[in-house]
């Protein structure tokens, strides 16, 4: 029986691609979490917007979601704030651990959930709602870009017939800070079915309605992660183009709070 049961569902994961289907459970499992969850975000926009008292504005806002990792936060706000792109916002959004003393710099701003939510979904659509911009990038806490990163990007954006949203190649680093590798994947949307190479860390795209994070609780065990449905989503409406060369400095993480990394 088995047996039986296996054959259909390979064929359905070639057809489909095995994150299509795993996102698809997700969405029959986890719609319960996804609506409270919305009732938590739109509370914590509004406290927090009333607390900021001004919308941050600029060309590019970048998103930084943090839990409970201050050095490393730190790091990753002095490359947001390093970029050659002087015409940003960055808005950190701590996943209600607190915050460590950040620099002083005009723009920067960093907001607390109330309590922890554990979705990196919620944390991240919270910054993108509170800020004001042409475009939004997205940073984790544990990584970090390399001082062209936004330039490249936009430079792509803002070419005569540019793409909607870019993604650029990832340096993956090991704890120790060895390379381990670089990602470098070309984009075509039924190929991301089949594999996970989309990040949001090197995502950087035009504000649209299409531009927000999924809401399901994800564990750390379940896949497929909220970078490749936002991306794969995004791609619906909007183009998506690869750029390349490697700007980001993206940590295998095994202490990661909101991914996985045993397997």
């Amino acid at each position: 029986m088995r047996r039986v049961l296996r054959a259909p569902w390979e064929l359905l994961k070639r057809l489909f691609g095995w994150l299509v289907l795993y996102e698809l459970r997700n969405k029959v499992l986890l719609a319960p979490t996804a609506r409270r969850l919305r009732h938590v975000e739109d509370a914590e926009t509004s406290r927090l917007a009333r607390h900021l008292g001004r919308r941050p504005t600029a060309r590019v806002a970048t998103v930084i979601a943090t839990h409970r990792r201050p050095e490393a936060l730190l790091r990753a706000v002095g490359s947001a704030l390093a970029q050659t792109v002087r015409d940003q916002v960055v808005i950190v959004v701590d996943d209600g651990a607190g915050l460590p003393e950040l620099p002083d710099d005009p723009r920067l701003f960093a907001v607390s959930l109330a309590r922890n939510t554990g979705v990196a979904g919620v944390v991240r659509n919270v910054g993108i709602r509170l800020t004001d911009s042409a475009y939004v990038a997205f940073l984790d806490d544990d990584n970090l870009w390399e001082p062209e990163h936004l330039q490249e990007a936009l430079a792509a954006l803002e070419a005569p017939a540019g793409p909607d949203a870019v993604y650029t190649a990832l340096r993956r680093v090991r704890p120790d800070g060895t390379d381990m590798d670089v990602l470098s994947v070309p984009f075509d949307r039924r190929r991301a079915a089949h594999e996970a190479f989309l990040d949001t860390n090197a995502f950087v795209a035009r504000r649209t309605p299409a531009l927000r994070f999924s809401r399901l609780r994800r564990t750390p065990e379940v896949l497929p992660r909220e970078d490749w449905e936002l991306v794969r989503r995004y791609a619906r409406t909007n183009r998506v183009v690869h750029l390349p060369r490697p700007t980001v400095r993206y940590l295998v993480n095994p202490g990661s709070f909101y991914t996985s990394w045993r397997d």
